[in-house]
């Protein structure tokens, strides 16, 4: 990677976008950070200092995305990582969804992060190399929060759609890197601003038995994320526990699920 390699991340004006954002800055990277709240955003770069570019954007409008990577080109010349960062949680059961509430989970949790595949990929294409990272969600493997149902579904479909990408580029762009990282409870504004807000936890130990959750802050999620940048792979979970959690439950649902009542 050169030396002062570049990274756009969105939902960059708090929580792990935030974070990860001043973890690069401090290690040379030059930053485009996209969101839509200037005053914050605009914060976040004044606190990580020079080589910064901020830009006010609504992810879940195509034209924004696009835009962002075109402010990204023209402030630095090319792109090294792209960060889909930005979602939004919602407190709603299966059997009390609306349309509204659905489509927006996945107007703010897939659609933003898919703009942004399809608005990155032909750059990362031309150079032959690049680093793309979903940010998704524990909850999107075992259904362990229900009152997350669309939510939770949404980031099952960027999981799905992050992996099917990643396979249609591994023969012909072995260096175009396309990762998937699974955070788990992690203390930021994204539980206060869930749409219908979030309830207590439902559930105080750990399906299978052991200690129940341990909540991660924005920043133990950023330095896994900057670690993947490193290292690249095709996914990690931010917290430990969590892959044997998850083969417990594809080895039997219902165990699993049984357990957590």
């Amino acid at each position: 990677m050169e030396t002062h390699p570049v990274a756009v991340i969105t939902g960059a004006s708090s929580g792990i976008g935030a974070a990860l954002a001043r973890r690069l800055g401090r290690t040379g990277f030059r930053l485009v950070l996209g969101a839509r709240r200037a005053e914050a955003l605009n914060a976040v770069s004044v606190d990580i200092g020079g080589n910064t570019h901020t830009v006010v954007a609504d992810v879940t409008r195509r034209a924004d995305v696009v835009r962002l990577r075109d402010e990204a080109l023209e402030a630095f010349g090319s792109v090294d990582v792209w960060v889909n960062n930005a979602g939004r949680g919602i407190n709603a059961s299966v059997l009390d969804l609306s349309d509204e509430q659905f489509d927006e989970m996945m107007a703010v949790n897939v659609k933003s992060a898919l703009y942004g595949m399809q608005a990155i990929l032909p750059h990362f294409k031309e150079r032959g190399h690049g680093h793309l990272i979903n940010v998704s969600s524990f909850l999107s493997r075992v259904p362990i929060a229900t009152y997350r149902s669309a939510y939770n579904a949404a980031k099952a479909a960027l999981n799905a759609l992050t992996a099917n990408l990643r396979m249609d580029l591994r023969r012909q762009f072995p260096d175009i890197h396309i990762s998937l990282v699974m955070p788990g409870m992690v203390a930021t504004e994204f539980a206060r601003n869930a749409l219908g807000g979030t309830p207590a936890v439902t559930w105080a130990s750990a399906p299978g038995g052991g200690p129940g959750p341990q909540i991660q802050t924005a920043d133990d999620v950023a330095a896994a994320i900057e670690s993947l940048i490193q290292s690249p792979r095709e996914e990690i979970y931010t917290q430990r526990g969590q892959p044997d959690a998850v083969v417990r439950y594809f080895n039997d649902v219902g165990a699993f699920e049984r357990g957590l009542l």
